[in-house]
């Protein structure tokens, strides 16, 4: 089942469980708005057109977050008159979810809230707490780390010495 939605100026096909960006809405994050000005109802092939709109038909949406689009970059050009005028511009939008398509005062589906799961500390492998604890039960011994005797001498560079510029022999006479 889907609808075609008129929400804040534009249209939209929606579906249950979908999730649209829409211009900025004046609802806060977390409420449930109501769309009423549904344009088209297909509920599986069987689909009701509006004289302009379907009367007792609502699209339930909630707010996820407010936010703003990604910039636009608007640059205008006139070609030999040095006019050049670059601008940016941010779109505010809210995201919503479609949580039901249906008629008027029927039964509303209820809204998931997001809740913060709780961080749980890890607990440590089996085998790399036995190594741990192998690793404090051996006796610490002091020797004398073994230098090797394969290292390579670099030897010395001297600096380049600056050779005399030649001289044009030659001149032209």
């Amino acid at each position: 089942m889907y609808a075609i939605v008129e929400i804040a100026g534009q249209q939209f096909k929606v579906e249950e469980g979908q999730k649209i960006f829409v211009h900025r809405l004046e609802a806060e994050e977390g409420s449930v708005v109501e769309f009423d000005k549904v344009l088209l109802i297909d509920n599986d092939g069987n689909i009701t057109v509006g004289e302009p709109v379907v009367s007792d038909y609502v699209v339930d949406g909630h707010v996820l977050q407010h936010m703003r689009a990604d910039k636009v970059i608007v640059f205008k050009k006139k070609r030999k008159k040095g006019y050049r005028i670059k601008n940016g511009h941010r779109q505010n939008m809210t995201h919503v979810e479609i949580v039901s398509i249906g008629p008027k005062g029927a039964p509303k589906k209820a809204v998931k809230k997001a809740e913060p799961k709780a961080a749980e500390p890890k607990a440590e492998a089996p085998a790399k707490a036995k190594k741990a604890a192998a690793k404090k039960a051996e006796p610490v011994t002091e020797e004398a780390p073994v230098k090797k005797a394969t290292a390579k001498k670099t030897a010395e560079k001297k600096p380049a010495e600056k050779k005399p510029a030649a001289k044009k022999a030659a001149k032209k006479e």
